[in-house]
């Protein structure tokens, strides 16, 4: 894990490098030096509003997460183990994979009014689909005879789900975690721009309005700051411990 964080470091490091060669040669308040970008953020933290809106979005991102994926998982595991609830449901997934995000914010917006529940149910919404989509492969790969040796020695639930399931879905798991993430608080972005008053979102839409540049990127880079460290601290240590994990009920 350190030597990728050594890599990653590397990259951002000379990109940086070219950044300010750039910003210094051009010499634009449309593209500020990275000294201007830090600057403003800190600027931005001093003053409260970065942390506080940074906190709004970061609470919208949880919360549409878990749901996202506690739904979207149930989903994709009915539909994996049978052909008849895969065959009825799939048409609705396929249109709901079609429709773009932003034409679902705008009618859960017009039909709900500008309030925090369409906000949340709109990413949730957008999220799902490919949640259960990832999920469903996942149910649909599992192992035919493990279910078998699971009957056979009357497994309880738990031990169905922590011994069998979760160890060939983990793959599933982690991939509908990882673009869920990502794509989840690009979409909460676009939510808080069109219809909330606070987030980092909002701040993005009043920036871009007066034409900050420094603004608009310091704000983008410290939530894209916090999604790495949630991605550095979180899901690949889960990672790392569930595959020794995996290794273990593969031993026993």
């Amino acid at each position: 894990m350190r030597s990728r964080i050594g890599d990653y470091l590397l990259v951002v490091g000379a990109l940086l490098l070219l950044w300010q060669l750039i910003a210094g040669y051009l010499n634009d308040p449309l593209l500020p030096s990275p000294y201007q970008v830090l600057l403003t953020g800190y600027q931005e933290f001093v003053s409260g509003n970065l942390l506080h809106h940074l906190l709004v979005t970061l609470r919208r991102v949880a919360i549409a997460f878990v749901m996202a994926m506690l739904l979207g998982t149930l989903l994709g595991w009915v539909m994996g183990r049978s052909q008849r609830v895969s065959r009825a449901l799939d048409p609705l997934l396929v249109l709901m994979l079609n429709l773009p995000a932003l034409v679902l914010i705008i009618l859960l917006y017009v039909w709900m009014g500008l309030v925090e529940a369409a906000a949340v149910l709109a990413v949730i919404l957008n999220k799902v689909p490919n949640v259960a989509v990832t999920l469903r492969e996942g149910a649909r790969n599992m192992d035919p005879q493990l279910d078998e040796v699971a009957r056979i020695y009357r497994f309880t639930l738990s031990q169905k789900v922590l011994d069998l399931w979760l160890p060939q879905l983990f793959p599933y798991l982690m991939g509908a975690m990882r673009s869920g993430l990502a794509l989840i608080w690009k979409i909460v972005l676009v939510v808080e721009l069109l219809g909330r008053s606070d987030g980092i979102g909002f701040q993005l839409h009043l920036a871009f309005q007066l034409f900050d540049v420094a603004a608009i990127l310091a704000y983008s880079f410290s939530f894209i700051l916090v999604v790495q460290l949630i991605e550095w601290l979180v899901l690949q240590p889960l990672e790392q411990r569930a595959r020794r994990w995996q290794g273990g009920v593969a031993c026993a």
